[in-house]
């Protein structure tokens, strides 16, 4: 079977992606916060130095203005962008998600030679399942390289973009997403699929036995933490990082196995 994908967020410095690589992680993914501010040095060092050592540098733009993207691109030329705006069909997919279809589009004729990520998201465990997660996926597909599930806090009233962590878009929740549904993706999905959200080195093996995704991410559950235990964004606790690593190839492992006495 293939390698199991660990990517790990939100790396913004050298000298900690040079530690996570260390520790066998694979994607490595940094975010551009502002579209006024985007230039940063620091990420473009870390884009340099994961490339450098083999692994796939990974950027998140919280902003979908194409041209702000494209001159980014330009400056970082990182492996791969990832797209995740808080998109859902609970009202019908409207002109949000079809902006998003036709900027992708655009990038992958602009930059052919970078990937394309696409986070779709999914609610929780128990919640229903209003926002089309196997439509969206549809929509996206043939302007994507990799999906990556991710979760949607849901909202009995207001808008759903409002109640995100970072207003209108999904990530960083702390929380996983619908197992049964994101497996259900990977099965329907003719590009590979990361399993994220909520992803700690506690549930990532059980996560990979039951959805079997191309791979997974983890932010928040691979944050450093605060005297008061609370997640400290962009600070990776390295044990916990390797200790994710551990597990997923202990997963593959045992998918290898499995697949071994099944022939």
């Amino acid at each position: 079977m293939n390698k199991i994908i660990v990517q790990i967020y939100e790396v913004q410095k050298p000298s900690e992606a040079e530690k996570v690589l260390a520790l066998g992680v694979d994607h490595i993914g940094s975010v551009v916060v502002s579209q006024e501010s985007w230039k940063i040095p620091c990420i473009r060092d870390t884009v340099h130095l994961i490339q450098g050592r083999d692994g796939r540098s990974s950027l998140i733009p919280l902003f979908d203005d194409l041209e702000t993207i494209c001159f980014m691109l330009d400056y970082y030329k990182p492996d791969i962008i990832h797209f995740c705006e808080a998109i859902t069909l609970e009202n019908g997919p409207g002109a949000s998600c079809n902006k998003l279809v036709t900027l992708q589009k655009n990038i992958k004729k602009r930059f052919p030679e970078i990937k394309i990520m696409r986070s779709i998201p999914i609610p929780q465990p128990k919640v229903p399942n209003q926002g089309g997660t196997l439509e969206l996926a549809r929509m996206f597909e043939a302007v994507s390289d990799y999906f990556l599930t991710d979760t949607l806090i849901a909202t009995s009233s207001g808008s759903i973009f409002d109640v995100q962590p970072i207003k209108g878009f999904v990530g960083i929740t702390g929380k996983t997403c619908n197992w049964d549904v994101a497996a259900q993706l990977v099965q329907s999905s003719h590009i590979p699929v990361i399993l994220a959200g909520g992803i700690t080195p506690e549930n990532v093996f059980d996560g990979i036995m039951q959805v079997m995704p191309a791979g997974v991410d983890s932010c928040t559950g691979t944050n450093a933490l605060d005297s008061k235990g609370r997640s400290i964004r962009f600070k990776k606790d390295l044990e916990k990082v390797k200790h994710m690593v551990d597990e997923v190839r202990r997963a593959e492992l045992c998918l290898s196995e499995l697949k071994f006495e099944m022939n």
